[in-house]
Order: C-alpha cells, then structure tokens, then sequence
C-alpha cells in the first residue's frame, strides 16, 4: 500500500469527494517528531494499510501546515501531530492524536 498524498486544497476536495463513498483516512505527521515518526511507523505496519483496507492519505505538516488548518477548521478537529482522522460521508468517525492512534479500532469499525 502506499499513501495518497495531501499537498493543497484540491487534494483536501478529492478526499472529502472521496469520502462520501467511503472512508478516508488521513495521517498528519511531523516529520520532525519522533513521537510522529514511531506511531506513522506503527500505523504503516497494521493490516488496515498494508492490505489496502481503507484509503489513506497521508499530510506532511512540516511542509504543509496550511492544509493541515484548513482540515482542522473545516473538520472542527483541533490540530495535534501526530493525528489520524477518519471521515466517512463528510463527517468525522474517528479523531485520535499520538500514541491513541490505533489502526486495529479502525479496522474494527463498522462502516
């Protein structure tokens, strides 16, 4: 599996597009966190991305911090690094930050 990547607001609009159809996940990931680093690392080891069991999308905040406002504002999920969202039909089902992060009770949500 690999990442669907959010680099500008038409990436933000294909996703929410997406959503509607099925849920999305977005990982936003400092790149300059270690705490970051070890749960994205965590979360690409789960059978929810390596067997391709929802699209993921996957926010830089380093180099994106405008998107990555523009999620929290439209989403109404205040921002934190590392954070996994999952939105489903434009609404958020699940919003955990650090080391709550868990791919498991992603995967175990019904959708």
């Amino acid at each position: 599996m690999s990442w669907n990547l959010i680099s500008n607001s038409a990436d933000w609009s294909e996703f929410m597009n997406a959503s509607e159809q099925n849920p999305q996940v977005i990982f936003k990931h400092s790149t300059r966190c270690s705490i970051s680093s070890m749960v994205l690392s965590r979360f690409e080891q789960s059978s929810l991305f390596k067997q391709n069991r929802l699209t993921c999308w996957y926010l830089d905040l380093i180099q994106h911090r405008d998107i990555s406002n523009m999620v929290a504002e439209q989403t109404g999920v205040a921002h934190q690094s590392p954070q996994c969202i999952v939105i489903h039909k434009g609404n958020v089902i699940y919003a955990e930050s650090h080391g709550a992060i868990d791919a498991n009770t992603i995967e175990l949500m019904s959708f």
